[in-house]
This record gives C-alpha cells, structure tokens and sequence, in this order.
C-alpha cells in the first residue's frame, strides 16, 4: 500500500489494547485492521444513505412510478 496517507488519531487507551491484541491474534497489523473497520464503516453509511433515499422517492414519486411499471 504504497500509496497510503499517514494520519494521526486520537483513541481510548483500552480500546487499542484490544485492537494490538486482535492484531496480534490474527497475525495482522493494526493498519490492516482500522482500514477493514473503516471500510465496513463506510459501506454500512452508504448503504444506509442509498436506501433512505430511494424510500423517500418511492413516497415522493410513487403515483410516477405506478405509471411507469403500470
């Protein structure tokens, strides 16, 4: 991952006791494991923002829709 930015952050110290011993556990690096969690994070938001948004339209627009499957 060459092309990866450093950044800094800020953590409760019992949570990074339990992440440096998943890491450990697993054979992994704590890089590796924050990237998978914010990734996971990320895709959950998304999905979540992506659904919301089409129940709003389906409300908004369902007498277009019934035409339009109609």
């Amino acid at each position: 991952m060459s092309d990866c930015t450093e950044f800094a952050a800020k953590l409760d110290p019992a949570l990074l006791r339990t992440v440096n011993g998943l890491a450990q556990s697993e054979g992994r690096q704590v890089q590796s494991l924050i990237e998978e969690a914010l990734t996971n994070f990320v895709a959950t938001r998304t999905r979540s923002h992506t659904m919301t948004g089409k129940q709003v339209s389906s409300r908004s627009f369902a007498p277009l829709y019934g035409l339009l499957n109609g």
